[in-house]
């Protein structure tokens, strides 16, 4: 409809590359509804900032699903883009990789909550409003999902590769519906997780530097507008050449 604003609800808003997509979409006059742990930062520089932000802990599914009504009640009915970013990567001692040996249940548990059955939960909760924008989903995995990453925890890996496989289920799911759902998985990005180490890798990648968190948000962006409305059930590599 004319004078349509369009909206995006992202999870993970606080930092990184979350942080780059909500100044994207805004920068494009897109309403963003932040989601994230901590209530609202006043620091955070967009418009709308307190009223558009639902605070959500992603680990407990009961709060949820529970949330899904508080989004709903922001929207008008219709949601242009869900963008699933929130993740965790917990760490050992010292900041040590957590590999399947050491890594306890409720951590799994805890990892495959907030990374893989937020996305689904979230998506199927607001269902009725992606088709009724044709909208799109982006669910954002990592480069962790597909081998073994020197400082990934194995439970955040494994969650990611779940989230990937679910992108082509929801795909397939959500196509005749109208609503297109994609993966991108970043490589090495500079945010505040990056580990120490992390330059040994870059020394080896073909464009030998750190990806920027707006280079990712570009990504999304192009995912959830109009020049990719033919594409779905993919998932993006942003990762500087890192797989080949």
């Amino acid at each position: 409809m004319a004078g349509h604003q369009k909206t995006l609800v992202l999870t993970g808003a606080s930092r990184g590359i979350g942080h780059a997509t909500v100044k994207r979409f805004s920068a494009e006059g897109w309403r963003v509804l932040t989601c994230s742990r901590q209530p609202f930062d006043p620091r955070c520089p967009w418009p709308g900032g307190a009223e558009n932000h639902i605070e959500i802990d992603l680990a407990d599914p009961n709060r949820t699903i529970a949330a899904i009504e508080r989004i709903r009640d922001k929207l008008d009915g219709q949601l242009d883009a869900l963008v699933n970013n929130a993740g965790i990567s917990p760490k050992g001692a010292g900041g040590a990789r957590l590999n399947t040996l050491d890594t306890d249940l409720k951590t799994w548990g805890q990892v495959f909550h907030v990374n893989f059955f937020a996305p689904v939960i979230l998506a199927r909760g607001l269902k009725d409003e992606l088709a009724a924008a044709r909208g799109s989903v982006v669910n954002v995995t990592s480069i962790a999902g597909s081998r073994v990453h020197p400082f990934a925890g194995a439970a955040y890996a494994t969650s990611k590769a779940a989230l990937a496989a679910l992108t082509h289920e929801m795909a397939h799911d959500f196509g005749p519906l109208g609503v297109r759902v994609n993966a991108i998985a970043p490589g090495e990005v500079e945010t505040a997780i990056l580990s120490p180490g992390t330059d040994k890798i870059v020394e080896t990648l073909p464009l030998r530097r750190l990806g920027q968190p707006a280079e990712v948000a570009s990504v999304i962006w192009f995912l959830c507008a109009g020049d990719s409305s033919y594409v779905t059930g993919t998932e993006i590599e942003v990762n500087g050449g890192q797989h080949v």
